[in-house]
């Protein structure tokens, strides 16, 4: 599995600006910790629900660059949630064969240290996170 940086992703989403189609997208897999901020941009998939939602997340996302998982520490369920991601896009690769229309390369990556190292760094900075309570983050 392959990680991001917290300023490598933040360098992205700052580079990028406020494109109405960003060439990646941030996959927050957080249930209810979710709560206290998340990444601006993000899209929220709470684990519980990601089998049922990775068909269509993996469509849906077919033509971005990169993809990012993570969740508060991106220990356990934002890694698992970046493998099942992968196995899904692999599955849509073969099943249309070498006659379909192709996707552009995708790397999927985890946040390194999840939103709880990210929120240390850029919980305050309102060009990057959205919702942020720290004083839910000061005892994490």
């Amino acid at each position: 599995m392959r990680y991001i940086s917290a300023e490598s992703l933040a360098g992205k989403i700052l580079a990028e600006g406020v494109s109405s189609d960003p060439s990646y997208a941030i996959i927050d897999v957080r249930d209810g910790d979710y709560i206290g901020g998340h990444i601006k941009g993000c899209i929220n998939i709470p684990t519980l629900q990601l089998d049922l939602r990775m068909p269509r997340l993996v469509e849906e996302l077919k033509h971005k660059r990169m993809v990012v998982f993570h969740c508060a520490l991106s220990q356990q369920r934002g890694p698992t949630a970046a493998m099942k991601y992968s196995q899904g896009r692999e599955a849509l690769l073969k099943k249309q064969g070498p006659e379909g229309p192709g996707l552009p390369d995708q790397e999927v990556v985890v946040l390194q240290g999840g939103f709880s190292g990210w929120q240390k760094v850029y919980g305050n900075d309102v060009r990057l996170t959205e919702g942020y309570v720290k004083a839910i983050w000061d005892n994490f």
